[in-house]
C-alpha cells in the first residue's frame, strides 16, 4: 500500500509588507531597552541573515481558519476528490484564530471543524481536530494521516497547515521581521499503484529536557507598551545552534530509514526559517554523507513569503509541485525530503517519492 499526496493547495496573502515598512519602528532588546543605531542599518544586518525581503500578511477581516479553507479547497480540486470521502481533518496551528483588533486566541470550536463547517462537509465519520506541534505542524500532521491509514482507520485525510503570525507580533521586537501569514493544505490517501511511490520513511523528535522554552510567549520587549498581552519570542542564537546540531541528524535518520541512497534526492523542502541557518543545516546534512551540496537542491521562498510557520513546507511544496517557483521542478519519480524544526523543539522529516 502506498500513501501518496493527491493534491495540494495554498493561499499567499494579498498584503505585502517590505523590509522599508520597519524602517520608522523603533527596535528593543530582552533587556527592555532600546537597541542602538538606526532601524535602517538594523534592518539591512537583518536581510543579511534571514534572506528576508519581504513577507505577506492577511488582510484584517481574514482568520487562520478563513485561509486554511482556502488553501484546503485547493488542495480538495488538485486531487480531484469528493471532499465527503475524507474520513479526517487535521489542521496545525500555534495560535488559533485571532481576529484584526483582539489580543485573545479563538479556538472554540477547532480550527479544523470550522474548516469542515466552511467546505459543508456533512460526513460525520470524517473526523477534525487541531494539533500544536510548533512549526514542524503540518509535516507532523501528515505523519499522523499516515498512521491513522497504516492502523486502518481510513483511506484519506486533508492535512492543513495554516497561521496568522502578523496577529501576535510585538512592534519593538526586530525578530518580529521574520514572521508572515500564510496556509497550504494537502490530500494525503492510499493508492493501489506498485510503483514505489509515496511516502516512503518519517522521523520525529522533540527535545524539551533544556529546549523547551526556546520559543515562548512574553510582553513587548518595550515595558510601557500594552503590559499584559503577550507576543512571540525566541532565543535566535540558541535555535540557530540546536537546529544545526540536530536537524541534519534527525533528516539522515528518516532519509536511512527509508534506503534510498542520498544520491536519489532531488529536493529538499525545509522550513523557511531563517536563509543562513537552512543553508547551514542542508551543508551539514550532505557533510554527513561526506558529500557537497548538489546544485540547485534547495528550493526557497522566504525571501519573498518570510516565515509563515506551518505553511512554509506546504506551500514550498505546492509551488514546485506547479512549476511557480523559478528553475525548480519536480517529475514522477524524483525523491524529496522535508523537514522542519519549531518550538516545542520539534524536528521532523519525511522522505517521499513523487
Amino acid at each position: 500500500m502506498n500513501i501518496i499526496i493527491s493534491g495540494t493547495g495554498s493561499y499567499i496573502p494579498d498584503i505585502t509588507v517590505t523590509n522599508e515598512e520597519f524602517i520608522k519602528h523603533s527596535f528593543y532588546g530582552e533587556d527592555g531597552n532600546p537597541i542602538i543605531g538606526d532601524s535602517k542599518r538594523i534592518i539591512e544586518k537583518f536581510k543579511s541573515i534571514t534572506g528576508i525581503e519581504e513577507r505577506r500578511y492577511v488582510n484584517e477581516n481574514q482568520t487562520s481558519s478563513d485561509i486554511g479553507t482556502i488553501a484546503a479547497r485547493k488542495a480538495i480540486e488538485d486531487a480531484g476528490i469528493d471532499k465527503e470521502t475524507l474520513d479526517g481533518i487535521i489542521l496545525a496551528h500555534n495560535f488559533g484564530n485571532i481576529p484584526h483588533g483582539t489580543v485573545q486566541s479563538d479556538i472554540l470550536p477547532s480550527l479544523a471543524t470550522r474548516v469542515k463547517f466552511d467546505l459543508q462537509i456533512k460526513n460525520p465519520n470524517c473526523v477534525a481536530f487541531d494539533i500544536l506541534f510548533g512549526c514542524p505542524g503540518w509535516i507532523q500532521g501528515v505523519i499522523l494521516a499516515r498512521n491513522y491509514i497504516l492502523a486502518g482507520e481510513g483511506k484519506r485525510y486533508l492535512v492543513i497547515g495554516s497561521e496568522t503570525l502578523s496577529r501576535v507580533l510585538d512592534p519593538f521586537d526586530r525578530d518580529s521581521m521574520i514572521y508572515a501569514d500564510g496556509a497550504a493544505a494537502a490530500i494525503i490517501e492510499t493508492t493501489d499503484t506498485n510503483d514505489n511511490s509515496g511516502i516512503l520513511s518519517v522521523a520525529a523528535q522533540t527535545h524539551a529536557a533544556d529546549e523547551a522554552y526556546y520559543l515562548y510567549f512574553a510582553e513587548s520587549h518595550n515595558t510601557s507598551f500594552n503590559r499584559g498581552v503577550c507576543y512571540i519570542k525566541m532565543h535566535g542564537r540558541k535555535i540557530y545552534e540546536f537546529a544545526l546540531n540536530n536537524v541534519p541528524l534527525a533528516m539522515k535518520t528518516c532519509l536511512d530509514k527509508s534506503g534510498i541512497n542520498i544520491l536519489e534526492i532531488k529536493k529538499v523542502f525545509i522550513h523557511q526559517a531563517n536563509e543562513k541557518m537552512d543553508e547551514a543545516i542542508i551543508k551539514r546534512f550532505y557533510q554527513l554523507y561526506e558529500l557537497p551540496i548538489p546544485e540547485n537542491i534547495m528550493p526557497m521562498s522566504i525571501h519573498k513569503l518570510g516565515n509563515s510557520s506551518v505553511a512554509t513546507v506546504p506551500t514550498l511544496f505546492d509551488l514546485v509541485k506547479k512549476n511557480q517557483l523559478e528553475n525548480h521542478q519536480l517529475n514522477k519519480g524524483d525523491v524529496v525530503l522535508l523537514a522542519s524544526v519549531g518550538a516545542g523543539m520539534n524536528i521532523n522529516a519525511i522522505t517521499y517519492r513523487v
